[in-house]
């Protein structure tokens, strides 16, 4: 089933957002105060408004309080970032993702009511709209526009099968660099040993091959 989501700021990072959340099917409000911004993603998005939401009462008027999760895509102005968290908590918002710049800005939105921090020159806007939306990843973090390494729960068909088994190299375009077992990282891996249920591994690859892998599990 769909969820709801609101998506703040539509800047490279936002837009890339809001477009990952409605081509995978969800429904999406998008706002931003520019609105040449709006117009770009409204024919795609569930529901658009050129909207301060910074300002008392706008996200109780565009339903903020009713999405499964906000996102705060802006953050060149700090002030407005803050503000935008403070406001969709205010408004009731399930869950807030909001974009930050410098640990001292995360700081600052997580004490006003951000739920999840990203920093959009460690995380891709499309692999971030496939992990709130799907839960594929635990973690991610972009090494350019387009190559990520994330963190993933084994695909069902990988357990009880080893990495030299299913060989994620030749078949799935990506690596596995380490796993993380019962909150313990290994990096030296065994080939030949067969993977479970409770690991999370560490994957490197492509952000249009992370996503297939990430849509083939179950």
């Amino acid at each position: 089933m769909s969820k709801q989501y609101a998506v703040m700021g539509l800047g490279r990072f936002g837009t890339a957002v809001a477009l990952g959340l409605a081509e995978s099917g969800n429904e999406v409000t998008a706002v931003d105060s520019n609105e040449e911004r709006v117009q770009a993603v409204a024919d795609v998005v569930t529901y658009s408004a050129v909207a301060d939401v910074t300002k008392k009462g706008v996200c109780e008027s565009l339903g903020i309080g009713n999405v499964d999760v906000a996102v705060i895509g802006m953050s060149s102005h700090m002030e407005d970032s803050i503000l935008a968290t403070i406001m969709a908590k205010e408004a009731g918002a399930g869950y807030i993702v909001a974009k930050a710049v410098s640990d001292i800005h995360a700081t600052i939105l997580k004490k006003v009511g951000a739920d999840q921090i990203v920093f959009p020159e460690r995380e891709s806007g499309t692999l971030l709209a496939k992990s709130i939306s799907s839960g594929y990843f635990t973690k991610f973090f972009s090494l350019s526009d387009s190559f990520s390494i994330v963190e993933i729960t084994p695909p069902a068909s990988w357990i009880g099968h080893s990495l030299a088994e299913v060989n994620p190299r030749k078949n799935y375009g990506v690596n596995v660099i380490g796993l993380i077992d019962n909150g313990k990282t290994r990096i030296n891996l065994d080939p030949q040993e067969p993977m479970e249920a409770g690991w999370i591994l560490v994957v490197v690859g492509d952000n249009k091959e992370l996503t297939k892998l990430g849509e083939c599990r179950g």
